[in-house]
């Protein structure tokens, strides 16, 4: 069973790498590929360069074989729509192989927003991250799929290619990808919220510049 996590990574830090092998932990994914979006759809553009942002994702996974970097969303370019990269997968991996789609319980409470997001639904397997105190859903329609296509148990997800939803509890680290930007630009360390590997590659490209810490 493979896992799929997109997300800005801008820059990749623990908070992400922590929730992804809490994941992998608790489903015995035996991979889990990381994301990169080229553009955002319904968030702010990332600030790093692709190029960057993958080299440093890179450098975060490479001694974690669970972990992998993935450039699709990069290679594809223009808006990244989450069908489009589902649609990539099935074809690479088949009709019947599951798939789990992980995303965070912020991002799960708009999914009726998402493009297509029954599509969505019929590819993978929803693995909604949750931490205490996390939104729950709100419109009809996302109460009505959690209540069709909910559940609680792992073989299930297993069993069948997609169409379920799953809530994991994850562990929760008050880190942001905001904050280290800000620290960087203001000559300070985030070190400690991100890999040292990452943090050496962000300063010695200079990727966080003064002027767009606020970003």
């Amino acid at each position: 069973m493979i896992g799929l996590f997109g997300g800005t990574f801008d820059p990749v830090h623990h908070g992400h790498l922590r929730v992804a092998l809490d994941v992998i932990q608790h489903l015995d994914l035996a991979q889990l590929r990381l994301l990169p979006l080229a553009a955002a759809v319904h968030r702010r553009q990332p600030i790093a360069s692709p190029q960057q942002r993958m080299a440093m994702l890179q450098a975060a996974v490479h001694d974690e074989p669970l972990l992998m970097a993935d450039d699709r969303e990069l290679t594809r370019g223009g808006p990244s729509y989450t069908i489009d990269t589902l649609c990539s997968f099935r074809e690479e991996l088949g009709a019947t192989a599951p798939l789990c789609l992980l995303v965070g319980a912020d991002a799960f409470v708009g999914l009726s927003d998402w493009h297509r997001p029954l599509d969505i639904l019929e590819r993978a397997h929803l693995i909604v991250m949750q931490r205490p105190g996390a939104p729950t859903a709100r419109d009809a329609w996302l109460r009505d799929q959690v209540e069709q296509r909910r559940t609680d148990d792992p073989t299930v997800l297993r069993d069948h290619a997609g169409g379920h939803i799953y809530f994991q509890t994850v562990t929760q680290l008050d880190i942001s990808a905001t904050r280290i930007r800000r620290l960087l630009a203001q000559g300070m360390s985030p070190r400690y919220l991100l890999p040292d590997a990452v943090l050496a590659m962000a300063r010695e490209h200079s990727c966080y510049a003064v002027q767009q810490a606020s970003a």
